[in-house]
């Protein structure tokens, strides 16, 4: 057996194991399940091409979030460039019924999709993923003190959104 198939079955074998979790960030990342899948895909295609750089190939979580969450920021980048403003946004209709509490999830999400990509990668690493600031920092490449003050001002946008 040799070097590079001991390297893929550990690949394979993380990913095979984390695939449903992976997804699961990508989606609070960006919103949207397909789109989640695509950004997981490309993240571990740049993760194998890179593969004898990863230093904890036993554990190479840390460094796949960090994949997922650039590629997320970087197509978000992209896809702004494109984008057309309008000067309102539409109203959502409402009723008051047994969807009450979908209707609850969907202006949660409505309100997450509207932060700057930056502040809602912290608030899903912070929150959602239930990891430290220290480790939001290194993940998205920044300093505590950014991770804090970016999680303060994103929980203000939601405060006053929801």
């Amino acid at each position: 057996m040799g070097r590079s198939s001991v390297v893929d079955a550990r690949l394979g074998d993380y990913v095979r194991g984390q695939w449903p979790a992976l997804v699961r960030y990508a989606t609070a990342l960006c919103g949207d399940p397909t789109e989640a899948e695509e950004l997981v895909q490309s993240a571990l295609v740049r993760v194998a091409l890179r593969w004898p750089f990863v230093r904890d190939k036993d554990n190479p979580d840390g460094y796949v979030r960090r994949a997922i969450v650039n590629g997320y920021l970087t197509t978000w980048r992209r896809v702004r460039s494109r984008e057309t403003s309008v000067p309102e946004v539409p109203e959502a209709a409402t009723t008051a019924d047994a969807s009450a509490g979908v209707d609850d999830v969907m202006t949660v999400r409505r309100a997450l999709a509207g932060l700057p990509p930056r502040q809602r990668a912290v608030l899903v690493l912070r929150y959602l993923e239930d990891r430290s600031e220290q480790e939001t920092a290194e993940l998205l490449g920044c300093s505590v003190g950014t991770v804090k003050s970016q999680a303060s001002k994103a929980l203000a946008k939601l405060r006053g959104s929801l």
